[in-house]
């Protein structure tokens, strides 16, 4: 093996309210030997992802493990293979993984996600950790499984601009969803809901309460919504739903940070009066459903019907701040580190 330490970012200590640069380091580790039916991959693209915000605390796992007090931090990589003991995976091929926030990983073929090998011939590299990969997932999953989208069907979709949010939101026009709604903090992104995005409408949750602009904007009501952010916009959207609506409850980021806002439980008295199903999910869950996304979401690409949207940093000694700057808002669609080791322009 011709690498035989690689650079990780490590959790330094658990954030005291909200995540501060010093809760983070970069760190040189050793790799462990390569083994049969592993593979060294030098990582090109990490995701950056808002689940990782309470997988940084210590009291309640989220969606997997919690990160711990001076080891790397771990997230969805993509790369290509330098060396490997597989013979289905060889030198050169592309795969995706769970050994993000470093330069080097050495993994069990087996452990590589979903498919594994991935062809960029179908689609740009950052695609396959975006639209094409768990944060599009995740956006088909809740829309077609868990809500039962309809012909037809009013759509609200939470935090829309974000990276599952941008994919729910065209996905849901392509669906046959009749309109689709989304909230987004700001001007700027409401403005990308509508034109780039293909939204009808955006609800600005800075400058107005987001059940005052819902009537406003869908005076007759919402069939689905798609939550990705809980506390108070859920309890707008549970006003708007008409009876039998279908919420798929996907992210709960209100209830994170300093304040930790939720809204009066007393609200929920709107999922009996209108007979409204809400379902939370794990997009884990439904692995059966990743190839016939795989197969719609790339038609679709191909067409120009969707629009992939990323926002990238460069470098994995800035890996800490994009994920404080995606908590913070500040990305659209979605956020990707790429690393200083990528030495292949796609």
């Amino acid at each position: 093996m011709t690498v035989r330490t690689t650079r990780v970012v490590c959790l330094v200590r658990r954030p005291d309210g909200e995540p501060v640069p010093d809760d983070f380091a970069l760190e040189q580790r050793e790799l462990p030997p390569l083994g049969a039916g592993q593979l060294l991959v030098r990582n090109l693209y990490m995701s950056v992802d808002p689940s990782m915000r309470g997988r940084l605390e210590s009291t309640e796992k989220h969606y997997t493990h919690n990160f711990t007090p001076g080891s790397p931090l771990d997230g969805r990589a993509l790369g290509v293979v330098e060396e490997s003991r597989c013979a289905s995976v060889p030198p050169g091929s592309f795969v995706r993984h769970q050994l993000g926030w470093r330069e080097h990983a050495v993994l069990d073929a087996a452990a590589t996600d979903g498919a594994g090998r991935i062809d960029p011939a179908l689609a740009p590299l950052p695609t396959w950790l975006g639209l094409l990969g768990q944060t599009g997932f995740t956006a088909y999953v809740g829309l077609t499984r868990i809500a039962g989208i309809r012909p037809g069907d009013t759509v609200l979709v939470s935090a829309g601009a974000g990276a599952v949010g941008s994919a729910a939101g065209q996905f849901a026009r392509l669906l046959g969803a009749g309109r689709v709604i989304g909230t987004a903090g700001g001007p700027d992104k409401c403005a990308l809901l509508v034109k780039e995005f293909g939204y009808d409408a955006a609800a600005d949750y800075r400058a107005e309460p987001v059940r005052e602009a819902l009537a406003r904007l869908a005076p007759d009501g919402v069939d689905v919504y798609f939550d990705n952010v809980g506390g108070e916009q859920l309890v707008a959207a549970l006003h708007a739903l008409r009876p039998g609506g279908r919420v798929a409850l996907c992210g709960m980021m209100s209830q994170f940070g300093a304040e930790r806002r939720s809204a009066d439980i007393n609200q929920l008295i709107q999922a009996v009066l209108k007979r409204l199903t809400l379902r939370g999910f794990i997009v884990r869950d439904h692995d059966d459903l990743r190839p016939e996304f795989e197969s719609r979401v790339t038609g679709w690409l191909r067409s120009g019907e969707v629009t992939a949207r990323e926002t990238v940093v460069e470098g994995l000694d800035n890996a800490p701040q994009a994920l404080l700057s995606l908590l913070a808002g500040g990305n659209v669609g979605k956020m990707l580190v790429r690393l200083d080791t990528c030495g292949v322009d796609r």
